[in-house]
């Protein structure tokens, strides 16, 4: 990966942490690593517990942020949200699957994406 590429992706990541915390989530993780792959955001309000998937881009050329999430990521972030929460002992009421589609300086919450 470029780092230009990583660079949005960490500003991208950042923008998304700073809405949840406006709009009142605790951020319990960031860029949690496992053999099976990555999760961007780990964020919680009360009983729910939201992993994010934050997707950033510099323009439309390719279609919106939030249609870059596969059927085969939805899939590996479900198995990772399951280790996450093991690993970490978070009992969760509810778990939310999110995107994040960052333009720019725009953040938009795709809630409950899947």
């Amino acid at each position: 990966m470029s780092e230009a590429r990583r660079l949005l992706g960490a500003r991208g990541e950042a923008l998304a942490a700073e809405w949840y915390r406006a709009a009142g989530y605790e951020v319990l993780d960031r860029n949690w690593r496992a053999p099976a792959g990555e999760i961007d955001l780990v964020v919680r309000r009360g009983t729910t517990v939201v992993v994010c998937e934050v997707k950033a881009r510099t323009t439309l050329a390719f279609g919106i942020p939030a249609e870059a999430v596969t059927s085969a990521k939805r899939a590996r972030l479900r198995r990772l949200a399951a280790e996450w929460l093991s690993s970490h002992r978070v009992h969760a009421a509810h778990v939310r699957f999110d995107v994040a589609s960052v333009l720019g300086d725009h953040v938009e919450i795709v809630p409950d994406a899947w």
